[in-house]
């Protein structure tokens, strides 16, 4: 059975998700405060993490951040009714995998948690010119130099070398690496782009990922 942990403040949603969520046959712990959840989450094993955006004695950023020191792998959605660029960027860039806007449909909710949960088989090593990744190790190294990368730059620079001479489309990236949907895909896109490129700091002649101007990315050797 899978351990969900929710960190949520009001009482009212808390119980609502827990009762729905044990019915579709998870395990669920909550917290009410983010010190609280973090301390469940260093202290259990959790399959999923459902946080609020804003909460008591430890807002739900800082709480993802701390989570992402030692943890690359655990899904985390936030729940939010934030919904701005820069706020959805802010989000996505501490680490977590998803996001779902208050008032939400508890269907809407159970899906999304399925897309989070599936295995997900994938190699160890990927290649792009002079870029090597470690996918086990989230490792990534640019002429033997170690580059850091957040989880989910490092997940949109592994699934673009995945595809390797095809074209990414916004919209397909948004939708495979993030698995959400939302209207603000071409700025958030972009912005983790302009990251990736900056930290991998490529001459010309080695920038293996290019921009099709209107459509996406694609990347090649």
């Amino acid at each position: 059975m899978k351990h969900l942990l929710i960190v949520e403040d009001e009482e009212g949603i808390v119980q609502f998700l827990k009762q729905g969520l044990e019915e579709e046959n998870y395990q669920v712990s909550a917290a009410t405060n983010g010190l609280d959840g973090l301390a469940l989450f260093q202290n259990e094993k959790f399959d999923l993490v459902l946080l609020d955006w804003m909460l008591p004695k430890m807002t739900g950023l800082e709480v993802c951040q701390k989570i992402r020191e030692t943890d690359s792998k655990t899904p985390i959605i936030f729940l939010t009714a934030k919904d701005t660029v820069q706020e959805t960027v802010e989000g996505l860039k501490t680490g977590a995998n998803d996001y779902i806007k208050k008032p939400f449909s508890f269907d809407e909710l159970v899906e999304r948690i399925k897309v989070q949960l599936r295995d997900k088989t994938e190699q160890e090593f990927l290649t792009l010119g002079p870029i090597e990744i470690n996918i086990q190790k989230h490792a990534v190294t640019v002429n033997k130099r170690d580059v850091s990368f957040t989880h989910k730059e490092f997940e949109l620079l592994c699934y673009l070398v995945r595809n390797k001479g095809n074209v990414c489309s916004r919209t397909q990236i948004i939708q495979d690496v993030w698995n959400i949907n939302f209207e603000y895909e071409t700025g958030v896109i972009d912005v983790f782009m302009n990251s990736i490129r900056k930290k991998l700091n490529l001459k010309v002649e080695e920038d293996h990922i290019k921009t099709i101007r209107g459509v996406g990315y694609i990347a090649n050797d």
